[in-house]
């Protein structure tokens, strides 16, 4: 009996011992890592004068510069057809590190050819995308990367992003490993790439910010990468708390929510645009003065033209939250910038009292989980209809880097500091 009971604790003790030690990522089932994306762009059909000539992407090499926001060991790369109609073929993508965002030099001994199920070309299906396999690549936060990709023949009908801020360089014939491209033609585009993912922590998440050209960062510095979304993911890396939280910037210039304009509409796009990108945990939704300004800017309309607008947006802003919250997004809503004196909308009373109904249900409790207050930031208190003149970018519409900046420094960072399982709580609006 005695013998027994000696057994008895010994086993209690090694139990104990058992249940207290810290179990494996295997042991567990959880992931130990996790994909994310570190930077994104919206894919789009370029229009006529942003397309590239046909013949030029016949056996062509394209190299783009890329400015991620976090980094990691493990890097794969989104190429896309989303808006072909005939498979595209890639007969080579490689990657390396640019030595200048504004240059197509790149150093040559971080070239790096890409698989894609284990081959080195591909061909995406029409309205497809493809990621190439995961490969060991050490990239870091807020560090450029270039991919370069080989075309034997042009895409059937091209996708891209027209706003990319960016440059992007080509030439004709197979140059993807060239230290730099001999007299390439330039392009501020990007094509046929839509995102690149780092394998982070297991508790790395991404944020997508949904929008349109003040997004996608129209009057920013070419090159420069100040979009109010750069901002952000500068400001992200400089806490510890959120280091691992990605930024995928899905604005496209011209964007609606109702309509299509430069690009599909909002809802249209919110699958593949919000809902898709690796590891996307937030959403921010800066999407209307196309809507808006749209509806009288060949003559003014009724009053009840206006309001039946207003209606329509409101009710797209809560399919977004209500398609958001379906797959575990929380999603802060970002109010409408003023943009009375813009030439090309040249808004008058009503519409800029559209505006502020728009407004006034976005900060309203009970909608959005959260929302920042772009309209209070960049509004001239004078004029509080007018972009305040050190933000504005000179067309009244759309904000200078300054006015991006200040932008980004208004997103509270403090709600993308989560734990893993902790959901966001929703952040009290101003009034």
């Amino acid at each position: 009996m005695k013998r027994t009971l000696e057994i008895l604790a010994l086993l209690s003790v090694v139990l104990a011992s058992v249940l207290a030690a810290p179990l494996s990522s295997a042991q567990t089932g959880l992931p130990s890592q996790s994909w994310i994306t570190t930077w994104g762009a919206s894919q789009q059909i370029p229009e006529p004068n942003n397309a590239l000539p046909v013949d030029d992407l016949r056996d062509s090499t394209v190299r783009q510069i890329f400015h991620l926001s976090v980094g990691g060991s493990t890097i794969r790369v989104h190429v896309s057809n989303a808006f072909g109609t005939e498979a595209l073929h890639f007969t080579s993508v490689h990657i390396a590190r640019p030595l200048s965002p504004s240059s197509s030099a790149i150093d040559p001994t971080t070239d790096k050819a890409l698989s894609f199920a284990g081959s080195g070309d591909v061909s995406v299906p029409p309205g497809a995308e493809f990621i190439s396999d995961p490969l060991d690549f050490p990239v870091a936060p807020l560090s450029n990367l270039a991919v370069t990709f080989h075309l034997d023949a042009p895409p059937s009908r091209q996708s891209g992003h027209p706003g990319s801020r960016a440059t992007s360089y080509y030439v004709h014939g197979d140059a993807v490993s060239a230290a730099d491209l001999t007299d390439p033609k330039r392009v501020d585009h990007w094509y046929q790439v839509s995102a690149i993912d780092v394998l982070a922590p297991a508790d790395a998440a991404s944020v997508a910010a949904l929008g349109d050209s003040i997004t996608d960062g129209h009057g920013a510095t070419t090159n420069g990468n100040d979009r109010w979304t750069d901002v952000v993911a500068a400001r992200l890396q400089s806490s510890a708390e959120t280091r691992n939280v990605g930024v995928s910037n899905q604005g496209i210039g011209g964007n609606h929510l109702l309509t299509d304009g430069l690009g599909p509409n909002a809802l249209s796009r919110f699958d593949r645009d919000a809902l898709a990108p690796a590891g996307v945990r937030w959403l921010i939704v800066f999407e209307g003065v196309n809507d808006l300004g749209g509806l009288a800017r060949n003559g003014e309309v009724s009053p009840a033209e206006h309001k039946a607008l207003v209606a329509r947006v409101l009710a797209a802003y809560q399919q977004i939250i209500t398609r958001a919250h379906a797959h575990g997004l929380r999603v802060m809503g970002a109010t409408i910038t003023p943009y009375v004196g813009s030439e090309y909308y040249h808004p008058g009373p009503l519409s800029e009292a559209d505006r502020q109904a728009v407004n006034m249900w976005i900060r309203a409790a009970g909608h959005f989980d959260a929302v920042v207050d772009f309209d209070a930031v960049v509004r001239d208190p004078q004029s509080p209809d007018r972009l305040l003149p050190a933000y504005d970018c000179g067309d009244h519409l759309h904000p200078s880097p300054a006015g991006y900046r200040a932008m980004g420094e208004a997103v509270p960072l403090s709600w993308f500091a989560l734990a893993p399982t902790q959901p966001a709580a929703p952040v009290q609006p101003p009034r």
